[in-house]
């Protein structure tokens, strides 16, 4: 059995992580996925996996699938407000079809 869904990614600088999952958590989202993230854009190149002093400066991926594509929505323009003018980063929403949605 399947349930159609919207995932939510944020792809962004690991220093907003804490910042980031409060709005998540305060819009309603059941959960959400956290990875390491490296790769160019128009704000410079970041490498994951690499031996660093600090990984203060790294990248994250966040996904958040939610069964309300409002709730993504919500997380996303919150997001972009507060942070995306001052930090790198870009969020996207895709279409999904959670598989054993009874887990979901």
């Amino acid at each position: 059995m399947t349930q159609q869904a919207s995932k939510l990614v944020i792809v962004t600088e690991k220093l907003l992580l804490k910042k980031i999952v409060k709005i998540i958590d305060q819009a309603g989202a059941t959960g959400y996925t956290v990875m390491d993230a490296g790769g160019r854009g128009s704000r410079n190149e970041r490498t994951s996996g690499q031996p660093t002093v600090s990984d203060t400066y790294s990248n994250i991926k966040i996904e958040v699938l939610t069964s309300n594509r409002d709730i993504a929505l919500k997380i996303s323009d919150q997001v972009a407000a507060q942070f995306f003018d001052d930090y790198s980063g870009i969020a996207y929403l895709c279409s999904a079809e959670v598989l054993h949605a009874h887990t979901f």
